[in-house]
């Protein structure tokens, strides 16, 4: 299996966004990713998906979990461990995609 710290290094930089903001399809708040310590990692990740699908989708989210790697299967066992994967697991548990808004600086 192929380590997160490893995906991390096949995407684009993300320097320039500021944050990545997530919305339910009723338009309030699913959170908000910040380009800070820490959440850069996710961040990427977001603005992977962000360019190759302009939403979270279904299918976003499956390849989303794909990149998250070892930390998918300790978000599953940890629930709350890792909020940016759980978002991931619940747009696939509820089939509700989320709209993404990149800021960036």
């Amino acid at each position: 299996m192929q380590k997160f710290s490893d995906v991390l290094l096949t995407l684009d930089s993300a320097d320039d966004v500021k944050r990545i903001e997530l919305y339910l399809e009723d338009g309030s708040s699913a959170g908000v990713i910040e380009n800070k310590p820490g959440t850069q990692g996710s961040l990427k990740v977001y603005y992977y998906l962000y360019k190759m699908y302009g939403d979270i989708t279904l299918d976003a989210a499956v390849e989303g979990l794909a990149l998250y790697a070892e930390h998918t299967e300790d978000a599953e066992n940890c629930p709350g461990k890792h909020p940016n994967v759980d978002r991931l697991i619940n747009v696939l548990e509820n089939e509700e995609p989320l709209k993404i808004k990149v800021i960036t600086a």
